[in-house]
């Protein structure tokens, strides 16, 4: 009975100095356990239990050490970026792991001036042991044209597209697209076929990629003109075939009279006869003008002869 009186009284005594022990900051919080990262196309939570302490509201603290720091920093420890102080038993690292090393991680619980001790994962997380998904595809049918839309997973991916014709011996074409959530065209469809695209995600800094999505096949129906478009386009065609020659002969022509016009010579010098026949024409009416010349001359002259026998 004693013995059991003085463990007792031991037992009160160290309960009555717990309440000294606070004032200096030691760690009288229970500390984070079970934390874990869970890592899907390169985004990084890290997780933990959440600590409970009746009526009090917990805060948690995270910080990491990569490579860098733990070989030439001194082994530092750095605050997380946006888990310096949270509520929620998790925290995006996304931001916080930069380079394809292992990472060292650690979570504490502060409740006012109390701290718990730090609590580590097993293992340094590595961003290369991300888990990744094929990508979330929309396959579009537009008109004749098969366009692909792919989901957006951030600028370190990049997609390989595989698509093809759906039939007995077919090839497959293979397409990298840069970026998703942009439409990007992949072929333009002949009628009636069924064409079928896969997708999978591609990230260089970790030199992986994932598996393929499950294949979409889109089929074209074979669609005919209206009677009033192909009407229309009949027409359309007749009006180019006469219209066109039409307007070619008269730019011909009124390129001709604008450079070269016809010019209109008057009657009196326009040539009716034969070049021989004019000059014929011309020696007898100069031996008719010499006759009628000499003629003249001997009327003179006979006149003139007249008028001297006269007065004699």
């Amino acid at each position: 009975m004693m013995i059991l009186e003085e463990i007792s009284s031991l037992m009160w005594l160290f309960c009555a100095l717990i309440p000294c022990l606070l004032t200096d900051g030691v760690a009288v919080l229970p500390a984070p356990q079970n934390l874990s990262v869970q890592s899907t196309n390169m985004k990084h939570l890290l997780m933990w239990s959440p600590v409970i302490v009746p009526g009090e509201v917990i805060h948690y603290s995270v910080e990491y050490q990569g490579e860098y720091e733990s070989l030439y920093l001194s082994h530092i420890w750095i605050p997380s970026s946006w888990c310096s102080s949270t509520k929620d038993p998790e925290c995006d690292i996304t931001d916080d792991i930069t380079a394809t090393v292992p990472y060292n991680l650690r979570v504490r619980a502060i409740l006012g001036s109390q701290t718990s001790a730090w609590s580590t994962p097993k293992h340094p997380f590595n961003r290369n042991s991300t888990i990744l998904t094929p990508p979330g595809m929309e396959v579009i049918k537009d008109g004749f044209h098969l366009v692909i839309n792919l989901e957006d997973l951030g600028p370190q991916f990049e997609f390989l597209v595989v698509y093809w014709r759906r039939e007995p011996g077919a090839k497959e074409h293979v397409k990298t697209v840069r970026s998703g959530g942009i439409p990007v065209h992949l072929e333009t469809m002949e009628s009636g076929a069924v064409y079928c695209v896969k997708a999978q995600t591609f990230v260089k800094v970790i030199g992986r990629q994932s598996a393929f999505s499950q294949a979409e096949c889109v089929k074209v129906q074979g669609e005919t003109l209206p009677l009033a478009l192909a009407l229309f386009a009949f027409v359309g065609f007749m009006l180019i075939l006469v219209v066109v020659p039409l307007s070619i002969w008269k730019t011909g022509q009124l390129l001709r009279y604008s450079c070269c016009p016809g010019v209109v010579l008057p009657n009196t010098l326009k040539i009716t006869n034969s070049p021989q026949k004019l000059t014929s024409c011309r020696k007898e009416e100069m031996e008719v003008c010499t006759m009628s010349m000499l003629s003249s001359e001997e009327l003179f002259r006979s006149g003139s002869s007249r008028r001297k026998e006269g007065p004699s």
